[in-house]
């Protein structure tokens, strides 16, 4: 346990930034799991919908510093590679 009192303060700082960052990545993993769902039903209309809602949340996510933003990309990128593969070909 810390005895200093800047170790206290950085120990108190990084609990409430640990629990920032879950309730981030527990949105962002919610808004994926909405896509999912509806990319399982397959519906092209509900999966665009969800997709665009999730795409925000995720960049918010890198935006606040819980995800890297590379890691973001990617993430969007490979959801949006699923919603596509919905849609009937031409």
């Amino acid at each position: 346990m810390a005895n200093h009192k800047s170790a206290l303060k950085r120990d108190k700082q990084s609990k409430v930034r640990r629990l920032r960052n879950r309730m981030n990545k527990t949105q962002m993993k919610s808004a994926v799991g909405r896509v999912d769902e509806a990319i399982a039903a397959g519906s092209e209309q509900e999966a665009r919908e969800a997709l665009q809602k999730a795409a925000s949340v995720i960049q918010k996510t890198a935006a606040k510093g819980s995800i890297h933003k590379k890691t973001a990309s990617r993430k969007v990128s490979r959801l949006a590679k699923r919603v596509n593969r919905l849609q009937p070909l031409a």
